[in-house]
């Protein structure tokens, strides 16, 4: 259960309400926007505020600009994609907050209508929760709104520094987050089923340990693996690991605890047995391509994706989950000589008709990949504040808001 209010428990009747949206969206070189679906997810709490009547003052972040204006990431082609989905005129600015700003939304705004502040983090004193910047952007309405789950796990001026000025509640796409991601930890349908991925050992930890305790089996793939591999004593050529030996000697403990701790647990603790590994040459080219035992990896060769062995391992867990939690792809997907493994988990576990969670910005770019987008319980925007609020982490985005 959510345990804030959100918008339908507050009055919102003629108000200005002033919306943190997460629209941190990517453009291609010539700032054409190649995936709309944060602007999607926003629209019906939009719409929502719509129907009742209010001033609807949107604000974003966009890149990491670092406190300076940098014109690649204007939310100019996020307001203009919002104005074709929803149908409606969203009025632009080129600045965050300014007098004119105040005076066209007190004096010219109509109720209904939607304007867009520029980059919030074009302002320095957003990352680090400036208050007088926050102050300057809950001037501007009556109500605060924090619909962007993605950046719920920053505490930042538009995203926490804000509550401390306004009545703050959650959107509607907040609320569902918080509640899935929650659900899946505090009573998850079992068998639960983890499968995590990607490339650093590090970004995993918190939330391994955390799973140990809550999960039936984790499914480990990617390049994250050969860490686990090295830690059972095996050669991983030159597969990806932290670069740092002190980092990597850490990581590898890590492991090695993590599986002893799932024998423990009685969790089924899957790990690579057979992976694709590959030579390239300087230019990326492919040299020579083969399948091996995971304990068989040449020293000149670097592993690339999951072998077929390990595939029907993967198939066989999926097939008796009744919840399923996904981050990470468990290849070099991006090259089609290697996408085979994601490619499979990506299909395995959206055709499983019970409760799949997909987070992660590779994870999701996957499954965009393979067309399965509306095969899925629920894919999480936010893929660090998914990981986090997994790890059992407050969110200082949801922690400001009004309690019910």
């Amino acid at each position: 259960m959510f345990k804030k209010k959100t918008i339908e428990d507050i009055n919102l009747k003629n108000k200005k309400v002033l919306v943190r949206v997460d629209y941190n969206v990517p453009l291609d070189a010539n700032l054409n926007i190649t995936d709309n679906s944060r602007i999607r997810l926003s629209i019906p709490t939009i719409n929502y505020l719509i129907e009742n009547n209010a001033k609807i003052i949107l604000m974003s972040h966009l890149g990491r600009p670092k406190g300076e204006i940098v014109e690649k990431y204007r939310l100019t082609p996020a307001a203009k994609e919002l104005e074709k989905l929803i149908g409606k005129p969203v009025k632009k600015f080129d600045e965050i907050v300014s007098e004119e700003i105040s005076n066209y939304i007190n004096d010219e705004m109509k109720h209904g209508e939607i304007v867009m502040l520029e980059n919030v983090r074009f302002n320095p004193g957003e990352t680090k929760n400036n208050l007088d910047f926050a102050k300057s952007l809950a001037s501007l309405a009556d109500i605060y709104v924090d619909d962007a789950f993605g950046a719920s796990h920053r505490a930042h001026s538009s995203t926490a520094g804000v509550a401390q000025f306004l009545p703050a509640v959650a959107g509607f796409l907040l609320k569902r987050e918080v509640e899935v991601l929650t659900s899946i930890l505090e009573d998850p349908q079992e068998p639960f089923l983890a499968i995590l991925g990607g490339a650093k050992v590090a970004d995993k930890i918190m939330v391994i340990q955390k799973f140990l305790s809550k999960v039936n089996s984790i499914i480990v793939g990617g390049g994250m693996s050969y860490t686990f591999l090295k830690s059972k004593g095996y050669e991983i050529g030159k597969s990806i690991h932290a670069d740092d030996p002190a980092e990597f000697e850490n990581q590898i403990k890590f492991a090695k605890e993590s599986i002893d701790a799932a024998v423990k647990n009685k969790v089924n603790f899957i790990i690579p047995v057979d992976v694709v590994v590959a030579k390239m040459d300087e230019a990326g080219n492919i040299t020579d391509k083969k399948t091996v035992l995971a304990d068989s990896i040449p020293a000149d060769y670097e592993g690339f994706d999951m072998g077929e062995k390990t595939l029907a391992l993967y198939d066989a867990e999926i097939a008796k989950a009744k919840t399923i939690f996904w981050n990470g792809p468990v290849g070099f997907f991006e090259n089609k000589d290697f996408e085979n493994g994601t490619r499979r988990v990506a299909i395995a576990v959206s055709n499983q008709k019970v409760v799949t969670v997909a987070g992660g910005g590779d994870t999701l770019a996957a499954i965009k990949k393979f067309d399965l987008s509306d095969k899925f319980y629920h894919i999480s925007s936010g893929g660090g504040a998914s990981m986090e609020l997994l790890e059992g982490k407050e969110l200082p985005g949801v922690s400001v808001l009004l309690d019910l």
